[in-house]
């Protein structure tokens, strides 16, 4: 079926009895072999642990396995997961044998491959499985064959972004099942699976062929299905969100209305198993069956010959239960699914597209060293304009500002608005426009919507921009509409919708075209989402701004590396507040501007610097491109992963160290006064994740370096001088 009792205590003992004793251990001592090496840690040593398919030597199971996580597939009598480990540490996370997927065709459910029987639903011994038998019903396994990743759409590099390979190198292993009846014989189903290089991260999905001479209709499909080991056992009866779940995390492509990626995914469900008999919950609902589904739909039909390649899941399996760790593990899958989330470009929103306006705020971004300017919301840009005289002098502006060093991108509206009743999307309760996500919101599949996208693509090919801020994107609204051209009726309106997007942004990437969006639509393409704040803190008293955006950064980049999340700087008023919230002028609010500076760039986060202008006097130029000069010195480190240390608060000093081991400059420790009065300290740094193991070169700022001996704990005993109201930085380096 293959194509490719307790110890004793001593009390008391006389010297007699000692000496005896050390000539009978002392020997066994010498002749133990020597301690083995502790193995590297996979977070600090990277190119590493190489992905792999091996086959046991019975050739009835196969190993998807790199040394750091392992997934165990039984081939006879049918496929199934019988395994599914993580190698460093020793933990099981599969307790039971379920069906490697679930499909419903024309009504009609099917697991795909699968075995039942299994006597005990809390744990899976070896000679159980050799029992376990195939499901009546069930997609059978016709052949499998591996090779390496593929990238689902290119990726154009065309500014500065870390040098990952992509697609991520590893093993992909697929397996291609055939129906169980005549209505599905010609159907064949292929499960893929990836494991990458040096990741705990292990990707699914399916593709769908219709074989046959006949229409059908894909209801439903779960990808995964996994009986998890649960994370906690409890008698008693309590909230759902009141439970600790398993250690692993699902990322999907399939994310929209969210920021992170566990609001955004819509395809993680944590439920009971209703097989799962001898659990402890009295009520047997322990949250601990993972099922990897869409909340509705896809609801598409197959046309002969035609395939259906479903949404895409990864599975990071971590070895902590420690929040930074985990955090980390996060964002370097991430690093390795999105590379081009590495992209970073320093960017101002200009206020106004009128060109006069447009082309003073180019001249001053490339003054001062920034990268990119967008026309932000409000400016007047119509992207959805076909007008060839307007799109003329756009691109009249826009070659302007490439000529001057900088990429441009523009702001379009997608979802919160109001179009037609023929266009909008239907609430499936009323049969009307109204009640979606946003309040109202066309559907991207009706004609407006098809149009839209249209219009879009052709204004960044007919203008050259190089940036699309897409306020609003498909956020998953469903449509009960039967008349819009794009999707038959509900079942299947936020599966196309939701493809109609991905395939836009993948479009994008291939284009080299950067994507902010307000959704976690990284997978599918995009580059940055926003950091975690809320709009109306902009129109707070400037103070307060300055500590709420420490503390948006501080939190955002636990899931987050600081190049996928925006901060936001009010350069003119935002939202309201008056002069108390407004940098406007910059001259007389100096202080303010570039503590916002600094608190961006030296969290190696990118903000909206929204205004007409980015300085209005010489004293103002020369801040900005001071901390865009000091940004771009140590961009590498700046945008390297941050250890959260202490989160601001306004009470005390506030900091987080960025690392990134195996680098010359390994890490940097940005500090951040609120105080009215100087403060001098002496910090503990944590310098593990640096990779530091003895010693470390500090010095503060641009002063001397100082060799610091690290403890047991790869810890620094480090005394700062922080001025009032101010900051400063460390730099780490080998010593």
């Amino acid at each position: 079926m293959r194509s490719s009792p307790p110890a004793p205590q001593i009390r008391h003992a006389s010297a007699v009895t000692l000496a005896w004793l050390t000539l009978l251990v002392l020997p066994s001592l010498r002749a133990l072999p020597p301690t083995p090496a502790p193995e590297p840690d996979w977070l600090l040593a990277a190119g590493t642990w190489p992905a792999r398919v091996v086959e046991s030597p019975a050739g009835n199971e196969l190993q998807l396995e790199n040394g750091l996580v392992r997934r165990t597939f039984r081939l006879a009598p049918a496929a199934a997961t019988v395994g599914l480990d993580h190698l460093r540490t020793g933990v099981s996370f599969l307790r039971a044998v379920k069906p490697e997927a679930l499909l419903t065709l024309n009504g009609q459910e099917y697991p795909v491959g699968g075995l039942h029987g299994q006597p005990n639903h809390a744990y899976l011994l070896p000679e159980w499985i050799e029992a376990l038998r195939p499901n009546s019903n069930a997609f059978a396994l016709h052949h499998w064959r591996t090779r390496q990743p593929a990238a689902p759409f290119a990726w154009k590099r065309k500014r500065p972004s870390a040098d990952l390979p992509w697609p991520p190198p590893g093993a992909t292993l697929e397996f291609t099942y055939t129906g169980p009846d005549a209505a599905t014989r010609d159907v064949a189903v292929t499960v893929h699976y990836e494991l990458y290089d040096g990741l705990p991260v292990l990707g699914k999905w399916l593709t769908v062929s219709n074989g046959t001479s006949q229409t059908l209709t894909l209801d439903r499909v779960t990808t995964e299905v996994l009986a998890a080991v649960e994370a906690e056992s409890a008698v008693d009866s309590r909230p759902t969100n009141r439970w600790r779940l398993p250690p692993l995390a699902v990322l999907s492509d399939y994310s929209f209305g969210g920021m992170d990626p566990v609001t955004s995914s819509r395809v993680t469900e944590w439920v009971a198993d209703p097989e799962y008999r001898t659990q402890v919950h009295y009520s047997r609902l322990t949250p601990c069956l993972l099922l990897c589904r869409p909340p509705i739909g896809p609801g598409v039909t197959l046309a002969p010959g035609e395939v259906w390649r479903s949404f895409r899941v990864w599975l990071v399996l971590h070895d902590s239960d420690q929040r930074e760790r985990q955090g980390l593990a996060l964002r370097r899958a991430q690093r390795a699914l999105a590379p081009w989330s590495t992209e970073n470009p320093v960017m101002m929103h200009v206020r106004s597209a009128d060109t006069a306006t447009f082309r003073a705020a180019v001249d001053q971004c490339a003054a001062v060293g920034f990268e990119m300017i967008i026309y932000t919301f409000g400016s007047g840009l119509n992207m959805e304009s076909e007008d060839p005289a307007y799109l003329a002098r756009i691109k009249a502006d826009v070659d302007y500002a490439h000529a001057r060093g900088l990429e441009v991108g523009a702001y379009s509206l997608f979802s919160s608005r109001r179009i037609d009743d023929a266009n909008d999307v239907i609430h499936p309760e009323t049969g009307k426009p109204g009640g979606a996500i946003f309040g109202n919101a066309p559907c991207l599949a009706s004609v407006w919507g098809t149009h839209y996208l249209r219009r879009v693509r052709n204004f960044i090919e007919q203008t050259g921009l190089d940036l699309l801020e897409h306020d609003g994107p498909y956020p998953g609204d469903v449509c009960a509409s039967t008349s819009h051209p794009g999707h038959r009726g509900l079942a299947d309106s936020q599966w196309v919708q939701w493809r109609m997007s991905a395939d836009f942004y993948a479009w994008c990437r291939e284009r080299g075209v950067y994507v902010n969006a307000p959704d976690y639509y990284f997978f599918t393409g995009s580059n940055k989402t926003g950091m975690g704040y809320r709009e109306d803190n902009w129109s707070l008293p400037r103070a307060q701004q300055l500590i709420h955006g420490r503390q948006n950064i501080f939190d955002g980049t636990f899931e987050k590396i600081p190049s996928m999340g925006w901060m936001f700087v009010p350069l003119t008023e935002y939202h309201g507040g008056g002069a108390a919230a407004t940098l406007e002028p910059l001259r007389e609010h100096l202080a303010d501007y570039e503590a916002h500076l600094a608190n961006n760039f030296g969290a190696g986060v990118q903000a909206c610097y929204r205004g007409p202008r980015l300085y209005d006097s010489d004293e103002t130029q020369a801040v900005v491109r001071r901390w865009v000069s000091w940004f771009k010195q140590y961009r590498e480190i700046l945008e390297a992963d941050i250890i959260h240390l202490r989160r601001a608060d306004g009470r005390d000093l506030d900091y987080f160290l960025h690392v990134n081991p195996g680098r010359p400059r390994c890490g940097l420790a940005m500090i951040y006064n609120p105080l009215p009065e100087p403060v001098r300290r002496t910090l503990t740094l944590p310098l593990y994740y640096t990779g530091l193991t003895e010693a470390a070169s500090i010095r503060q700022e641009e002063g001397p370096r100082r060799r610091y001996e690290l403890d047991r704990y790869h810890q620094a005993r480090v005394e700062v001088d922080v001025p009032a109201h101010s900051r400063t930085w460390l730099l780490i380096e080998q010593p």
